[in-house]
């Protein structure tokens, strides 16, 4: 993320100080242009400090930004594959009448409900480990014929 800071800004804020910090200045042995010397240079470090501050807050916010990112990508992977592995169930002659619930994190798949058998229920985890992005299935449905 870069800012754009408009060069005027620095500027106008050098000749506010300058004037400002001359008028108050009692210092009699300074020049007009010491005193000018001394607030521009003392504008830019305080225009610098505001820049790293604003920097800082701006990059606190990107890594935010980008882990929300991150974070709803990965949710809407994780339904994209519970969706996958439902239409594969639903679509098996064998499974498709079988209350399965899936549940994906992080592309770990979670069966669970019944099966009428355990070729059945092993099926239902060869129908889950094929489908794209899915790390494991823990299968824990249970047998009730």
């Amino acid at each position: 993320m870069s800012l754009k800071l408009n060069p005027m800004i620095p500027a106008a804020l050098a000749v506010s100080l300058a004037f400002g910090l001359a008028a108050c200045d009692k210092k009699e042995d300074q020049t007009v242009g010491q005193k000018l010397d001394s607030a521009v240079a003392t504008a830019e470090q305080k225009t610098d400090k505001a820049m790293a501050e604003v920097k800082q807050g701006a990059d606190s916010a990107g890594t935010q930004v980008a882990q929300a990112v991150d974070s709803g990508a990965a949710k809407v992977k994780d339904a994209g594959i519970t969706t996958s592995i439902n239409a594969g169930l639903a679509a098996d002659s064998k499974l498709s009448a079988m209350k399965i619930d899936v549940d994906t994190v992080d592309g770990k798949v979670t069966l669970t409900g019944t099966a009428p058998t355990e070729a059945a229920r092993q099926h239902a985890t060869d129908i889950a480990k094929q489908k794209d992005g899915v790390r494991s299935v823990d299968n824990q449905l249970t047998v009730k014929p």
